[in-house]
Formats: C-alpha cells, structure tokens, sequence
C-alpha cells in the first residue's frame, strides 16, 4: 500500500514538474502567469531558466539514484516561491503553496516506490 502511495504521489510530482515546465516557457501565451511572475519579482529572462530547472527536478525524481536531490530541489523552488509571494505581500500564493511543499517531503519520508525491484 505504501509503494502505491508513493508512486501516486511521484507520478503526480512528475506530472507538475513538467507541466510548470513546459508551462513557464510558453509564458508568453499565458498573461496572467507573466503578471504572476513579475509580482514576485522574477523577470522575464529568468522564466526560460526557471522552466528548466522544473523539467530537471522531473527528471530527478523519476531516477532512484537522484530522486532525494530531486525532492530537495522540488522543496527548495516551492519554499523560494512562498518567501517572493511573501515579500511581495501576497500571501494567498504562499498559503496556495503549502500542499505543494508538503508533497516533496512526504516523498522523501515514503521513499522511492518498488527501489528493491529497480535497482
């Protein structure tokens, strides 16, 4: 039941790793998520950079060997964008950000699902 959790749970991570990916460097099609950015501070130079870090953390997480870094990583990028919401003054993304934050940990303390049969 745990290995299951934990894939549900990896598979789901994954999935966001790369659509906030993919997402941020098709940035020009979605204005809101531009404004989003520049309220926190993160200039538009920064967003392709910031997409594919997100990608690499997908990657990271699907690779036994890597899927710790994977999660810190994952932890670190959410906790970096809870502390810009939080200094811009919007707190409705910091607290959005809660249940996002706890996933990567809550990963870290199930571990990798089926690691006995991968490697």
């Amino acid at each position: 039941m745990k290995n299951i959790i934990a894939l549900l749970l990896l598979l789901m991570s994954v999935f966001l790793s790369f659509k906030h990916g993919w997402d941020s460097f098709n940035y020009q099609k979605n204005p809101a998520s531009l404004k989003m950015m520049n309220e926190l501070g993160i200039g538009e130079a920064l967003i392709p950079y910031l997409g594919l870090l997100t990608i690499v953390i997908g990657v990271l997480l699907l690779i036994p060997k890597t899927f710790f870094l994977g999660n810190v990583l994952n932890a670190i990028s959410i906790v970096l964008i809870m502390s810009l919401a939080l200094r811009a003054g919007n707190y409705k993304i910091a607290l959005i950000e809660i249940p996002f934050l706890a996933l990567p940990l809550i990963m870290i303390g199930l571990k990798y699902p089926f690691k006995n049969i991968i490697s």
